[in-house]
């Protein structure tokens, strides 16, 4: 599988998953949460708009090292990049949590643990589902050529 991707591409990729996943949690963090759809909406997007960054930049230096070391997109290279990707991310969003919510750092971390929760397979499903799309797309566009 060809992992060069243009940065056009990867935005398109990021976007799809920030998207998808704004759809999927807004209204399920405000009814788990007992809070207004627009005011978990409003700290979705903004998580959304960090991981949206953090997608851009984290998957082309995953997609750099695995090249460099002739590694595939196998099953466990998918669970450590799913591991590293929300690693990264609590890391930057739990301080937005904690301030956007107003509540304990240990709070935004449980609330984010319990999101990560979602997130771990959702990555993994995500990413696995593009690149089998995009492996199919690039090979028909090859053979019509």
């Amino acid at each position: 599988m060809t992992t060069n991707k243009s940065i056009t591409e990867r935005i398109f990729q990021a976007v799809g998953f920030e998207l998808l996943a704004i759809l999927i949690c807004t209204p399920l963090l405000a009814w788990l949460m007992k809070k207004p759809m627009l005011e978990m909406g409003a700290v979705t997007v903004l998580i959304a708009l960090l991981a949206l960054g953090w997608n851009v930049v984290f998957n082309r230096y995953f997609d750099r090292m695995l090249a460099r070391m002739n590694i595939a997109h196998s099953a466990w290279v998918r669970v450590l990049h799913a591991l590293l990707f929300e690693g990264g991310l609590i890391v930057m969003g739990v301080p937005l949590i904690a301030w956007w919510l107003s509540v304990s750092l240990w709070q935004a971390f449980l609330l984010d643990i319990g999101v990560l929760l979602f997130f771990l397979p959702y990555t993994y499903v995500y990413h696995w589902g593009y690149d089998v799309l995009r492996e199919r797309f690039t090979t028909r566009r090859a053979c019509q050529n």
